[in-house]
């Protein structure tokens, strides 16, 4: 665990510590979104890329025809990009239609300025202006890389000073600079940490927000929805597409980190559920451990029995 001065040495990259972000100008290559998976890497501006390495990783599934991209131009043609008040404090940012794995992007209300979590696919003119109208982010952050999206795009044309990714998942960042490597704690805002839980990916991290009791947890959770948007069962796995479980030790891991944390409502990538609550992930860890190796959905109605005995 990092030491007590995260917070401080945060402020003090806030107050101007880091040299200036190259522009967008003084970058030679172009941004391209797998049509596959709608990951975006920087490549040379007269040819795209071979190969998506996303889609590439046994995480991932490989396109049915082979690998195509879109560039900027064509992306912006395609989707439009809506917003919505998800909770008090919690802006979501979407696109329509989905682009590849169709995350979504969280913007939370904290008392040192806006903090991005996770990114659509895509911000349109609109999106863009209505963040700068609110004041620009100050910090830019992703669980892992199945949640980065247009991160690029936003670092791009806000410029926050703080951009943040788990140090183990650098590999994955080709398309922005990443200013601030995470390790496993990473104080982001007054009561907003990053916690390193490792698992799906090495250096895949969740998003804690004490004061208003949420839990942005990447894709450490998968979140299955009834039709009025409650939690109708909950999954954790190592590859979801796959269907690859978490080892043991992952698990007890994700049961340490996790399990320490007091939340009421969990968001992933791509869906957030009220009244999920650490007591029902603490029963899904403990109902996985108990149970051979699986990575497939147990009903919210199985644990719930199990909240009394952990109580």
């Amino acid at each position: 665990m990092t030491g007590p001065n995260d917070s401080h040495e945060l402020r003090g990259v806030r107050a101007g510590e880091l040299a200036p972000l190259p522009t967008r100008a003084h970058r030679s290559h172009r941004a391209y979104s797998c049509t596959n998976c709608g990951h975006w890497q920087r490549w040379f501006a007269h040819t795209p890329p071979s190969l998506c390495p996303v889609c590439a990783d046994v995480r991932n599934e490989l396109p049915e025809e082979g690998f195509a991209f879109r560039t900027e131009r064509e992306v912006d043609a395609l989707v439009e990009t809506s917003w919505r008040q998800a909770v008090p404090g919690v802006t979501e940012f979407w696109c329509d239609p989905v682009v590849g794995l169709g995350s979504h992007g969280w913007v939370l209300q904290t008392d040192d300025g806006l903090l991005g979590f996770e990114a659509a696919p895509w911000y349109s003119a609109a999106a863009l202006a209505e963040l700068r109208r609110r004041g620009g982010l100050s910090v830019l952050a992703s669980s892992h890389v199945h949640g980065f999206g247009g991160l690029w795009q936003l670092q791009d044309e806000l410029d926050p000073p703080v951009v943040a990714v788990g140090v183990d998942d650098l590999v994955w960042t080709k398309a922005f600079r990443v200013t601030y490597p995470a390790d496993d704690h990473l104080e982001l805002a007054p009561g907003i940490a990053m916690h390193r839980t490792g698992g799906h990916f090495p250096g895949h991290s969740v998003l804690h927000d004490a004061g208003r009791g949420l839990l942005f947890c990447g894709d450490s959770l998968k979140i299955d929805l009834n039709p009025d948007g409650s939690a109708a069962a909950l999954s954790a796995h190592k590859a979801f597409h796959a269907q690859i479980p978490l080892s043991r030790a992952e698990l007890r891991r994700m049961r340490e980190i996790v399990g320490a944390l007091e939340f009421e409502t969990v968001f992933s990538p791509f869906e957030f559920a009220t009244g999920v609550t650490t007591r029902h992930v603490l029963a899904l860890v403990d109902h996985m451990l108990a149970n051979p190796p699986s990575a497939a959905p147990v009903p919210m109605d199985v644990l719930e029995p199990v909240k009394a005995v952990i109580a």
